[in-house]
């Protein structure tokens, strides 16, 4: 009876000294610890790529509207010279398309993406596919030029709106975000593994030298 009663006794502190030992919770703390830390390094990494890709292709859409607006159009179908439009009487050629309504003919917005296969489509490419990411092709360049009645004249060069927009894939993560917010306690983590680029989009008018009212 007696040995069972040391026995339990002993089981009793043993139990006791189990539940007091504290030895293992600097570990758990550290894990929690590491793993926001590693959140919040890699996410710090991620995002400032992130942002540093979007910034360039920024630049890069400037950059390729530059070029564009005093090159030959990227885009086949574009006219070469503004036309008579519906004003009557027929005004003389020189005359500004902003004079009244109906000068210059209107003409329909023309897009298309950027191609090889085109000069000046490819000199963009080639200046600036250095600063756009890893895998980007050139189809990624879109080109749109829209007539504005307010550029131009009669008989004169065609002066279009010209946009140019870069379409890019989505912003691959290379750290586990998701997992790394989890395991610091965030539970289910709405991060992803990708993240959509905003809109890099530029508009420039065309330019033509000559001064009009001259024809």
């Amino acid at each position: 009876m007696t040995r069972r009663w040391h026995t339990a006794r002993a089981a009793a502190r043993r139990a006791i000294g189990f539940s007091q030992d504290q030895s293992g919770g600097v570990l758990v703390e550290f894990a929690v610890v590491i793993a926001l830390f590693l959140f919040i390094f890699m996410g710090l990494l991620d995002f400032g790529r992130l942002s540093y890709s979007g910034v360039t292709a920024q630049s890069a859409s400037q950059i390729a509207a530059r070029i564009a607006i005093v090159r030959p159009p990227a885009c086949a179908g574009v006219p070469q010279v503004h036309v008579r439009g519906s004003a009557s009487p027929p005004p003389r050629f020189g005359t500004s398309c902003s004079a009244a309504s109906g000068v210059c003919a209107s003409v329909a917005t023309v897009t298309c993406q950027g191609s090889a296969s085109n000069a000046t489509a490819s000199e963009i490419w080639a200046r600036i596919s250095p600063l756009l990411p890893p895998g980007t092709n050139i189809d990624a360049l879109r080109f749109s030029y829209a007539f504005d009645s307010k550029l131009g004249f009669l008989g004169g060069p065609y002066t279009p709106m010209l946009t140019v927009e870069l379409a890019l894939d989505d912003f691959q993560f290379v750290s586990p975000l998701a997992s790394l917010a989890n395991a610091a306690g965030s539970g289910g983590s709405g991060i992803g593994s990708s993240a959509t680029y905003s809109s890099f989009s530029v508009s420039l008018p065309a330019e033509d030298l000559a001064s009009g009212e001259s024809g």
